[in-house]
């Protein structure tokens, strides 16, 4: 049983490892502020989220611990890239042309 659950684990690291990898890239390939949000925000929780359930397959002591950081990166870092948009379009920063602005074309029309 153990064998399994080290198996498991050791997948769940190389495949968290891989998706903060690709957040990482997104962070500096990514042209504007929205973009990078999107490849950090989305692909960055998940990542560590799976290096979590690997360190609980690992030494299974802390489930409890681990469920409640899991939760809270859940809910953290929606929040926390909702904030940093809309703090970088209220100041203005702008787009590239491969992203559409719906909001502005609303503001418009009222």
């Amino acid at each position: 049983m153990d064998t399994i659950l080290q198996f498991l684990a050791l997948i769940a690291v190389i495949t968290g490892t891989f998706f903060s990898v690709v957040g990482v890239v997104g962070l500096v390939r990514l042209p504007d502020v929205y973009t990078r949000l999107h490849a950090t925000g989305k692909v960055g929780v998940f990542g560590v989220v799976l290096l979590l359930i690997a360190a609980v397959l690992w030494a299974p002591l802390g489930w409890g611990k681990a469920f409640l950081l899991i939760v809270l990166l859940m809910v953290a870092g929606p929040v926390t890239a909702h904030a940093i948009a809309s703090a970088a379009y209220r100041l203005g920063i702008p787009m590239k042309d491969a992203v559409r602005d719906d909001l502005a074309s609303k503001e418009m029309r009222e």
